[in-house]
């Protein structure tokens, strides 16, 4: 071999590092040729320290036989990264070559559970040196398949994230810059297993573009573009309304019928039960409505009413908590703005019908009765619908967990409790209240 070869040779042995910086800049068929000599381990190394999609395309341009060992030779979880960026045909075909071992731990390396950033990322994130110039990064990127590019990732030799740089400041800067120069140092990540609430909240809190995804180490994995992170807000969004009545977070419109009955029967006969206590609180006051059956006609506006107040306020609330504007030692101010809300809510209400009972009644009794008590139980259920979602984050629950249900529960009782309560406390003046 000439000197120059063996130079050539030393420099890639000796020096992994800035090999692959050299090498990320050649034509992936030349940077597979200039590996080939070297031992498994050594090139290895090399790859590793090369931009990922780079590593990737050289691999594509290596012989199976070369590159099955290389992957071997790699950690599973770098060789897990180099086939994600490759075509779903060479990827499964280089995988099956593999031992049933290293499929194993690559297919793990290559799934996390649904819900989770790992699940939701792109693993073929664009990613660049400190000191690779701005022409050289657009460069690359003209080259790319990538059509939903809003950030770039700069990271160490070692695939370490060490900033972010956005589209319209690489459009920007002159192009002898480097990279480093542009990154904002700051910007947040997650790691695999976060859930999609975490997503959506720093999402929330940072008005991001894109989210990197890391392990442990620093390393990166993946990138939640912009669009993946609206797709989880929206999940997250409708996985919560779905639990406030009780239906499972995993249904959907098409799912099985089986599933629709394991997720929904056990709120439902939760919903039972607590429908047959609202019916007791109606079987107390029995005698007071056979004696004025008006009563009969006027409950269900009351409930009717309590359940819109409250419903109103668990959304606010639960908005909030999702948001992270409250906490839960913000209980007593929310409850005191709901509080007094519903109450000027409740006596407006309240005014209109107890005017439209007594036109249809003619029992000034029954009027004053319906007003006092909506507006009683109006301020009951806005306190109940701050508080059933606060209650639940206090207690580790997740406060969209059926809480629709347990609030209709509460406006309910309180509904035709306060409402016959009053009627049978005042039942004479109900009598002496009807005109002739």
């Amino acid at each position: 071999m000439n000197s120059v070869g063996d130079l050539a040779l030393q420099f890639l042995s000796g020096h992994p590092g800035e090999a692959g910086a050299v090498l990320e800049r050649a034509e992936p068929d030349e940077a597979a040729h200039a590996l080939l000599p070297l031992p498994l381990a050594r090139a290895s190394e090399v790859l590793t320290r090369m931009n990922v999609d780079a590593a990737a395309r050289t691999l594509r341009c290596m012989d199976d036989a070369w590159a099955r060992e290389t992957l071997i030779a790699a950690d599973f979880v770098q060789a897990a990264r180099w086939l994600a960026y490759l075509d779903q045909e060479t990827s499964a075909r280089l995988l099956a070559e593999l031992p049933a071992q290293s499929q194993r731990n690559i297919r793990e390396a290559l799934e996390f559970p649904p819900g989770t950033a790992g699940r939701l990322m792109d693993p073929r994130v664009i990613t660049f040196r400190e000191d690779t110039t701005i022409d050289d990064a657009l460069e690359h990127i003209r080259k790319t398949k990538n059509r939903k590019l809003t950030d770039v990732v700069v990271a160490d030799e070692d695939g370490r994230m060490t900033g972010v740089v956005s589209l319209q400041s690489l459009l920007g800067a002159p192009k002898d810059a480097a990279m480093g120069s542009l990154a904002e140092r700051h910007r947040p990540v997650v790691n695999p297993m976060a859930t999609r609430d975490e997503v959506v909240e720093l999402l929330n809190r940072h008005a991001l573009a894109s989210l990197t995804v890391v392990d442990l180490e620093g390393q990166i994995l993946g990138i939640l573009p912009y669009d993946a992170l609206v797709r989880a807000a929206q999940h997250a969004a409708t996985d919560d309304l779905q639990q406030m009545v009780g239906a499972g977070k995993d249904e959907r419109a098409l799912s099985r019928p089986l599933l629709v009955v394991k997720s929904r029967l056990p709120w439902l006969l939760i919903n039972l039960v607590t429908g047959f206590i609202a019916a007791a609180v109606v079987g107390i006051f029995d005698a007071t409505i056979a004696r004025f059956t008006a009563l009969a006609v006027l409950m269900p506006v009351v409930a009717g009413q309590a359940g819109n107040t409250g419903a109103q306020a668990l959304a606010v609330t639960s908005r909030g908590l999702a948001l992270r504007e409250i906490r839960i030692g913000h209980w007593w101010r929310v409850c005191r703005k709901e509080m007094l809300g519903s109450f000027v809510n409740g006596a407006s209400v309240a005014l209109i019908t107890a005017l439209c009972t007594f036109l249809w009644s003619h029992n000034v009794g029954l009027a004053c009765v319906i007003g006092t008590s909506m507006v009683g139980s109006m301020v009951i259920a806005a306190i109940s619908g701050a508080s059933v979602p606060i209650i639940l984050t206090a207690l580790k629950r997740d406060p969209a967990t059926a809480s629709s249900i347990i609030l209709t529960t509460v406006t309910d009782v309180s509904g035709f409790f306060s409402f016959l309560g009053l009627a049978t406390l005042f039942s004479s003046y109900l009598a002496a209240g009807a005109g002739p």
